[in-house]
This record gives C-alpha cells, sequence and structure tokens, in this order.
C-alpha cells in the first residue's frame, strides 16, 4: 500500500534527548510494565505506564515456526507449548506471548492458528480448534508420555501447501491451566485472546467464550503478572469489562492490512477502541508504526501503553530504535539475541557521532528493513544514531518502506 509522505511535524521531537552516558529520553515514564499493572478501582480507566524497563515478549514462548524458512531458528522448538515459554524466560525474556482459544467442550487450550490440521487415509483434514473436544485436540502430535506421537500434525505454509509440523524440540500442545502450573512463575503471560476473523461472534458467544478464559486465569494465577490482548475490538473491550484485575491492550497491525471492521485499520480506531472501552495500550505491527512514527505521540497523549510485533522486531537496530522513540517493548521471536542486545544498549555509553546526512544513515536504515525480507541474523551491538540521526531516520523510514 502507498505510504503518504511525512510532514516535519509528523516527526517526534528529539529535543529531551539527552547525550548517551546520562539518561534522559523525552519519553520519561514513573512506572514500569513489571511493577505497575493497576492505578485503582475508583479510575474511569487504569494508566497503564511501562518504561526504563523496556522489554523483550517472547513471540509464542521462544519464537514462532516457520516451516518453509532458511532461519533454522524459526524451526528450533515447538511453539506454543511448555518447554518453549520456559526456555524463553531462560534467555530473558520477562513475557511470554501465546494464542488462547476455546474448544467444543469449553476448555482453554494454547494454539495458534483458527484450523487444526491433520491428515488421515492421504486426505488432508482441517478442523476448528471450536470444532473439536480437549480429548481430541491433545491426540494431535507428540504425547504427553513424551515417547507417543498422535495424529500427525500438519501446518499450511504461506504457498499453499500442507506441510509436517517439523521441528528440533518437540514437545506436547497444552491447556491454559497447563501453562500457569508448568511454567516458571517469574515468567509473565501475554494472553492473546484469539478469534477466527471468518466467524461473526454474538455477544453471548464472546462472553462464554472469555468466561472459559478467565475462569482459568483466576484461579491458577498465582500472583502472576498477566496482561490480555486482541485483534478483536468487541472482545477486548468486553473482557475488560468482566475483570479489572489484568490490564487489557487492543491488538492492531495499524493499516498494514485492511479488514471488514473499520476499527482494526488505523491508530486512530485503535485509540478510539481503547478509550471507549478503558483498555491500557495498543499493540501495533512495527511497519505501521515505522511508517506513521508521529502516531507515538498521539498514542501517549491519551494514556496508552504502547508495544509492537513483527519480523523487524529480530533485528537490534530496530529494537534499538524503538526503545529511544518512547515504544515500550518488543515481541520478538529471537528472545536470547534481542535480550542481549536491549542490555547492551541500554548500558552503552559510548560518543555518538553527531553529524546527519543520508550518506552515513540510509544505509543503516536500509539494512534494518531488508533484514525482513532475507532473515539475517540479528547483531548484538548497539548501532550508533544521534538526536538528529534519529528524527532524519524518523522522516526517511516510510520512504524506504515504500520502495522494498
Amino acid at each position: 500500500m502507498a505510504v503518504r509522505a511525512l510532514q516535519v511535524s509528523d516527526v517526534p521531537s528529539f529535543d529531551g534527548l539527552a547525550e548517551p552516558g546520562g539518561i534522559n529520553y523525552t519519553h520519561q515514564y514513573t512506572r514500569t510494565l513489571i511493577d505497575h499493572l493497576w492505578d485503582g478501582p475508583d479510575k474511569r480507566r487504569s494508566v497503564w505506564k511501562p518504561s526504563a524497563n523496556f522489554i523483550a515478549i517472547g513471540h509464542r514462548g521462544s519464537g514462532m515456526n516457520k516451516a518453509l524458512s532458511a532461519d533454522k531458528r524459526y524451526q528450533a522448538m515447538m511453539e506454543n507449548t511448555i518447554s518453549s515459554f520456559n526456555e524463553a524466560g531462560k534467555c530473558g525474556v520477562r513475557f511470554v506471548e501465546f494464542d488462547v482459544q476455546v474448544t467444543r467442550d469449553d476448555r482453554a487450550v494454547i494454539f495458534h492458528d483458527d484450523f487444526i490440521v491433520t491428515e488421515e487415509d492421504k486426505i488432508v483434514v482441517e478442523k476448528r480448534i471450536g470444532e473439536v473436544t480437549l480429548e481430541e485436540f491433545l491426540s494431535y502430535g507428540l504425547q504427553k508420555d513424551g515417547h507417543k506421537v498422535g495424529k500427525p500434525l500438519l501446518r499450511k505454509a504461506q504457498d499453499g501447501r500442507f506441510l509436517n509440523w517439523k521441528v528440533s524440540v518437540e514437545d506436547s500442545l497444552c491447556t491454559l491451566q497447563e501453562a500457569f502450573e508448568k511454567v516458571d512463575l517469574f515468567i509473565g503471560f501475554n494472553i492473546e485472546l484469539k478469534f477466527d476473523d471468518e466467524i461473526q461472534y454474538t455477544e453471548d458467544q464472546l462472553r462464554h467464550i472469555l468466561q472459559v478464559i478467565l475462569e482459568d486465569v483466576h484461579k491458577n494465577a498465582q500472583g502472576r503478572q498477566i496482561f490480555f490482548s486482541s485483534f478483536h475490538p468487541d472482545a477486548a473491550q468486553m473482557v475488560r469489562k468482566l475483570q479489572d484485575t489484568y490490564p487489557v491492550l487492543f491488538l492492531t497491525d495499524g493499516g498494514v492490512h485492511k479488514y471488514l471492521d473499520f476499527r482494526r485499520n488505523s491508530f486512530e480506531e485503535a485509540v478510539k477502541v481503547c478509550i471507549t472501552g478503558g483498555l491500557q495500550g495498543i499493540v501495533t505491527e512495527v511497519r505501521a508504526i515505522l511508517q506513521d512514527p508521529g502516531a507515538i505521540s498521539k498514542i501517549k497523549e491519551s494514556d496508552l501503553c504502547l508495544l509492537t510485533y513483527g519480523q523487524l522486531n529480530n533485528v537490534p537496530e530496530t529494537v534499538y530504535l524503538q526503545n529511544l522513540i518512547g515504544i515500550d517493548g518488543v515481541i520478538v521471536d529471537f528472545g536470547r539475541e534481542i535480550s542481549a542486545a536491549i542490555e547492551g544498549f541500554t548500558r552503552s555509553n559510548g560518543k555518538m557521532d553527531q553529524s546527519t546526512d543520508s550518506q552515513t544513515v540510509a544505509p543503516q536504515i536500509e539494512s534494518i528493513i531488508s533484514c525482513e525480507n532475507q532473515e539475517k541474523e540479528p547483531q548484538n551491538s548497539p548501532p550508533s544514531f544521534s538526536p538528529r540521526e534519529l528524527s532524519f531516520i524518523l522522516k526517511l523510514i516510510p520512504q524506504l518502506m515504500q520502495s522494498q
């Protein structure tokens, strides 16, 4: 899609950005994602403000699986499993993100895709998660004893083929309750409330699904740090009404793709969803916020937390830039590498070059953008961007992304 030309006024000011060695970034907040979740029940909408503790959140645990990727890290460990969540914690992430759906017999399970796929008599069989019972769901893939393999688990690749779901480290599918019981308590949960875009849910259906999930959460939380997120605006607002213990963030891709529900197509609408529903923040596709960095100040002025997701978050330079311009955290596939990079650049006090021109900056950003398609391994050394360079970058990025 075409990206509009940025005006200088769209670019956040970096006048308050201190030289490295003194932490005085423009976006300073008194509360952190880890330490502050709720301002009190007497307020219309709690202000959930992460900050100095800029965090990495493990995408589906230790990262999503991609069958056709040349980068073998995408096939390292079975996504959305107990092993993947615990491994992510060992790699330095503070939260893990995972997708929760509800089976036909009202059990909350962790699985990303709308359909679970197997092969029977050489015929591909697809079933929606909401159409199978818990027993049938758990019969796919590696079984709980770690030896027996149930129904072969397939996955639809980007080219439309159904391929065997192969990873280096297998683990069995799991329920939300099992995640609470078996994942280390210090690892926070970003519970994505997953709904099928092809289904029109009634209010009663949404409420029932959310109540099933919330029952598991309230019974098993044991003080664990938790927040909810969802692409479904009605579900996000409803879960906020059904409970006031845990923050709720609205997921959007900020217009990268277009949906029938106009509330999913822009930052402006995302902010409205949050304000009208009393939500505490937005999680956006990183490309969208790089295309429209001026949206950051508008989101922050609405007292909303801002996180990002997307493949570009596996590139340290992109994460570094987001930290400096006021984004609060990133959802990543390569937790070990990105956590190490975050620790490195937050401690860095080296002198940044004050020169700013397209010859020195553009190649660095082109390298960042190209990593999304080339799947390059991230580097752990922090890039060198001065405040003036960052302002230039924010004006340059949309044109570079449009040219890819």
